[in-house]
């Protein structure tokens, strides 16, 4: 016999409520909220219903692939048609009228966002934390005192 609250979970609505809420770019508190459940909810269903935990998948690959698309625009720069409103003199005293002008503007490559895209698609070559591997031998001796051997060099007697 279980204990505790009978399920709200409905398998005929909530993966298609949340594909759709996943798919407006809503986190999982946002859409825990708005089906009216706790986070971890979420994430229980997530893991006791394989189509629910599907359709937040689905839902996710759109805003997802949105959001890369955009990081690998401003990582390479990108222009864009945009318009300016401007103030046109209609000359000797006789006004202005203000226009609608169409322009192209550029957005130059944002080295924060390279270093974001190639730490993430090339960690082997980008990531902060470099390995190092170190080789030789290290031997202990306690008779009369402690001898360190590293690499098979042997410090030299301290000075009295």
């Amino acid at each position: 016999m279980a204990g505790g609250r009978p399920t709200k979970y409905n398998p005929k609505f909530h993966p298609l409520l949340a594909e759709a809420l996943a798919a407006s770019g809503k986190t999982v508190d946002q859409i825990a909220d708005k089906i009216g459940v706790h986070r971890d909810t979420i994430f229980d269903w997530q893991n006791k219903h394989p189509e629910f935990s599907d359709a937040l998948k689905k839902g996710k690959e759109g805003p997802d692939d949105k959001v890369e698309r955009s990081l690998f625009e401003r990582a390479t720069g990108y222009t864009f048609d945009s318009e300016k409103i401007v103030t046109i003199s209609l000359g000797q005293g006789m006004g202005s009228e203000v226009e609608r002008v169409a322009i192209e503007e550029h957005c130059p490559p944002d080295v924060t966002a390279q270093i974001f895209w190639l730490k993430n698609r090339r960690p082997d070559r980008w990531r902060e934390k470099q390995e190092t591997e170190l080789s030789g031998a290290l031997n202990l001796h306690a008779d009369d005192g402690l001898t360190v051997i590293l690499n098979g060099i042997t410090p030299a007697e301290p000075k009295p």
